[in-house]
């Protein structure tokens, strides 16, 4: 179609009779059509008309979303910045990946210049905690704990305050970035680094980022676990997969919703979810 069929097409919105019509036609020609109905709703000055444009143009985006998720499941996951940055646009549809790939890069760096080969693990680590939570000064969100925010990696890059696990998520992709051994651990109630030493005979053992990167030994995430009255599994000590995390952020971000009385949203979400199960 042309730019000025979409148009007209976009304008017999107003009328009654053919708008669920015209409604199935646009959504059928997809997300390339947004600037169309965002031009649209700028042009008009009919409240019933813009909200028919924002509900358009959210059911575009939530069907690219979709189609997305599904495309990184099945190219395997392996990306952990992309898995999470997708389910930011949720609620930041521009959110911008290169962006997000140049703040996890410029962490990089700055740890980067203060590593040395020679290095001990537990040296390294302090190395990270320096650089995130000294000078960055990443922390916990406690204050709007259940704050949607809280799941959103742009949103959590801005304002240095997250939730246990977009916080081990840009520990993670620092650490792996610089080649360390560490990965995510997916425990009951909190979400846990792990570095695995490849120095013989070297223990692995683990990294709560919410609490400011503090240490922990597999005797600590036992009796964690058992202060949970819960069965212990071995999952609470092995690494999980990229798969894992942005499920759990998922999980998380629909249990956000839910606290905030938003049943509309956690059900998207769960469709979300469902596409990863």
């Amino acid at each position: 179609m042309t730019n000025k069929e979409i148009k007209a097409l976009i304008s017999l919105l107003d009328d009654p009779e053919v708008a669920p019509q015209i409604q199935d036609k646009i959504q059928n020609l997809g997300e390339s059509i947004i600037p169309f109905l965002e031009e649209s709703w700028e042009e008009t000055l009919d409240g019933q008309q813009q909200q028919r444009l924002e509900d358009l143009i959210h059911h575009l985006q939530f069907e690219g979303l979709q189609q997305r998720l599904r495309v990184w499941r099945e190219a395997g996951a392996t990306d952990l910045l992309e898995g999470m940055w997708l389910l930011n646009t949720y609620q930041y549809p521009d959110a911008d990946l290169q962006a997000l790939n140049r703040a996890i890069e410029q962490l990089r760096f700055e740890v980067w210049t203060a590593l040395r080969p020679e290095m001990h693990p537990a040296d390294q680590v302090q190395t990270l905690n320096y650089v995130m939570f000294r000078v960055h000064k990443f922390a916990a969100n406690t204050q709007h704990f259940h704050s949607p925010a809280n799941s959103m990696l742009q949103r959590v890059i801005e304002t240095k305050r997250g939730n246990p696990l977009t916080l081990c998520v840009i520990y993670l992709l620092v650490a792996q970035r610089l080649h360390l051994p560490v990965f995510g651990v997916n425990l009951p109630n909190l979400f846990v680094l792990t570095f695995r030493p490849e120095l013989p005979g070297a223990e692995p053992f683990y990294i709560n980022c919410y609490n400011r990167g503090l240490v922990l030994s597999r005797t600590d995430i036992e009796h964690y676990v058992s202060q949970l009255n819960i069965s212990s599994n071995p999952m609470f000590f092995e690494p999980c997969s990229n798969l894992d995390i942005v499920r759990r952020a998922l999980r998380n971000l629909q249990m956000s919703f839910e606290k905030l009385q938003e049943p509309m949203k956690a059900a998207e979400v769960a469709v979300l979810l469902s596409i990863l199960e």
